[in-house]
C-alpha cells in the first residue's frame, strides 16, 4: 500500500503522513527533506541555488545531512524551493524516492509531487491544504517554540513566494492529483485532521490498522 500525501508548506501534511505511517505500520519519507538537504548543501558549498550546476552538484549530499536540524529552518525551506525548480535536481532525487515508495509492503511519502509524479499509482492520495494565514500562524508558533525570532509578516511573505515557485515551476509543479482527496486543515485540530486522514485511507483500502 502506497499512501501519497501532498500539499504546500505548513499545511500539516508532514504531521498527517507520520501519523498514517504509525497507524498502518508503514515506513515514512519526508521527500521535502531531500530538497532541503540539497538547498542547505548548496549554501554550504558557497554556490547559487538558482544555478542548475551548483544545485545538481549539491544533490550528492551525504545521508547524515538529513539529521541536521537546520534543514527545518525557514531559510533552508526557501533554498529548497529554489533548487527544486531545476529538472536535473528533481531527476537526481527521483529514483531515491521511487525506491522508497515501491519497497515491499508499501510506504507513506509526503511532498509536493508524490501523487502526480513520484507514485501516481498510489492506492491513496491526499492533498493537505490550509489558508495562508493559518499556515503562517502555525509556522510562526513553531519558530517561537524553537527559539527562532521571526515576524509573522515575514513568514506570510515567505510562504506566498514559495507557493508561487512551487506551483509555477515547469517540472513537477505542486498540483492536486485528479483522484486525490483534498483535506483542508484550516479549521481542524491536529487530532481531527489525523482522524479524518485515517478514515479516508480505511475507506479507500479497507485496511483499519497496521498489519
Amino acid at each position: 500500500m502506497i499512501i501519497a500525501v501532498d500539499g504546500p508548506t505548513a499545511s500539516g501534511k508532514g504531521t498527517i503522513a507520520k501519523a498514517l505511517a504509525k497507524h498502518f505500520g508503514l515506513p515514512h519519507l519526508d521527500t521535502g527533506l531531500l530538497y532541503r538537504a540539497v538547498g542547505w548543501q548548496v549554501a554550504a558549498n558557497g554556490g547559487d541555488p538558482d544555478d542548475p550546476g551548483d544545485a545538481l552538484a549539491a544533490a550528492d549530499f551525504p545521508d547524515g545531512l538529513l539529521d541536521n536540524p537546520e534543514l527545518r529552518s525557514e531559510t533552508t525551506g526557501g533554498l529548497a524551493s529554489r533548487v527544486s525548480v531545476h529538472p536535473a535536481v528533481r531527476q537526481a532525487l527521483f529514483e531515491r524516492q521511487r525506491k522508497f515508495a515501491t519497497q515491499p509492503g508499501g510506504a507513506v511519502l509526503d511532498g509536493r509531487d508524490i501523487g502526480t509524479v513520484i507514485a501516481p499509482e498510489a492506492e491513496v492520495k491526499l492533498y493537505v491544504t490550509a489558508t495562508t494565514a493559518a499556515r503562517a500562524e502555525r509556522r510562526y508558533l513553531e519558530m517561537q517554540d524553537s527559539g527562532r525570532k521571526v515576524s509573522l509578516k515575514d513568514i506570510v511573505d515567505q510562504l506566498e513566494r514559495r507557493d508561487e515557485r512551487d506551483k509555477g515551476r515547469k517540472d513537477a509543479p505542486l498540483a492536486i492529483a485528479s483522484d486525490a482527496f483534498v483535506l483542508d486543515t484550516t479549521e481542524l485540530s491536529k487530532e481531527d485532521a489525523i482522524a479524518l486522514a485515517i478514515t479516508v485511507v480505511v475507506q479507500a483500502t479497507g485496511t483499519a490498522s497496521c498489519p
